[in-house]
């Protein structure tokens, strides 16, 4: 009698190639390293993080007045081998990223990360924030920004904190603050409304406080919030030596932070812990459609002075963005 063929195991697809192009702006970066890796985290794939600059007044030029971009740029080299899958963000970017699919024939497929205010077509994938309001064909927008943080990742980063964290009581609260951007800034006056905020339920509930700080925070309000709270238990970052942010969100029972930025914003929600958002100086209309619609989803609330728990489901829009990538460069392949 004769054997039955033995069944062959599919082979492993080929890793992917990965760009994750910026400006090298912390934040800018975080965005596009986190969604290449989220990418990575579903199919094989290596990423590169190139950090681009551009020669003199050149970066400060319409990106349809940056005729020769190769020629201007200045960091990473950027040209053959060309990645399978091209991942941008910041506005510095968009002279290489439009022209991408000519110099390569095709080959990357282009993903540009927020509002381009540009042409569609330049880009197979844009990926703005809901609060944007941009649509098309190739448009899939997300909730907040695309980031870095995984159950993984918070656990590793605490663990290289816990000798500092553990003993600290219950509740732990993190604040995170921002600072200066096009619409908000954090005077002295706001700094001391927000220390004021903080002190009475920390002290009432016998909680401790992990605040940490960003590039954009003004030093004299940071200087003000530390003075103010450094007799509460727990750690203000001091800027010194590695930032204990993402080992804060995992420690956390609640999670604070400014209005100023969507990352931080979002990258609390993903975590499932309940989120507050502190008012700022200045105002923002797609600030305050992206804080309603993290309200809408159950996982932020006004900071009112008060703790209070609630649960929700945390956001993975980085994971939904990376698959919906890998569907239309299927399709398109």
């Amino acid at each position: 009698m004769s054997k039955a063929p033995r069944a062959t195991k599919a082979p492993e697809p080929p890793p992917l190639t990965i760009w994750a192009v910026s400006d090298g702006r912390a934040g800018i970066e975080a965005q596009a390293v986190g969604l290449a890796d989220a990418v990575a985290r579903q199919h094989p794939a290596e990423v590169t993080v190139k950090r681009i600059a551009w020669a003199g007044q050149t970066g400060r030029l319409p990106w349809w007045l940056n005729l020769f971009p190769r020629r201007w740029l200045r960091g990473h080299d950027f040209g053959p081998p060309w990645p399978d899958l091209m991942v941008a963000a910041g506005r510095a970017t968009l002279p290489l990223s439009i022209r991408m699919r000519r110099w390569t024939g095709g080959k990357t497929f282009v993903v540009q990360i927020q509002d381009p205010r540009t042409p569609l077509h330049f880009f197979d994938l844009v990926a703005p924030p809901n609060h944007d309001r941009v649509k098309g064909d190739n448009v899939v927008s997300i909730t907040g920004s695309p980031h870095r943080v995984t159950p993984q990742r918070l656990e590793g980063d605490y663990a290289r904190f816990a000798e500092r964290i553990d003993p600290l009581p219950h509740p732990r609260v993190a604040v995170l603050i921002g600072g200066k951007s096009k619409a908000f800034d954090l005077s002295q006056e706001r700094a001391a409304s927000i220390a004021n905020s903080l002190v009475l339920p920390l002290e009432q509930e016998g909680g401790s406080l992990l605040m940490t700080f960003s590039r954009r925070t003004p030093g004299k309000a940071r200087d003000l919030l530390a003075a103010r709270l450094n007799h509460l238990p727990g750690i203000i970052w001091d800027g010194e030596g590695d930032n204990p942010y993402f080992a804060f969100l995992q420690a956390a029972d609640y999670i604070l932070v400014t209005e100023d930025s969507a990352n931080m914003a979002t990258e609390a929600a993903s975590t499932g812990k309940p989120v507050f958002i502190i008012k700022m100086d200045g105002s923002s209309l797609k600030f305050r459609l992206f804080h309603e619609e993290l309200e809408a989803k159950g996982a932020a609330r006004p900071w009112g002075g008060a703790f209070h728990g609630w649960t929700y489901e945390p956001l993975r829009e980085t994971d939904r963005l990376a698959a919906e990538i890998l569907v239309a460069m299927a399709a398109r392949a």
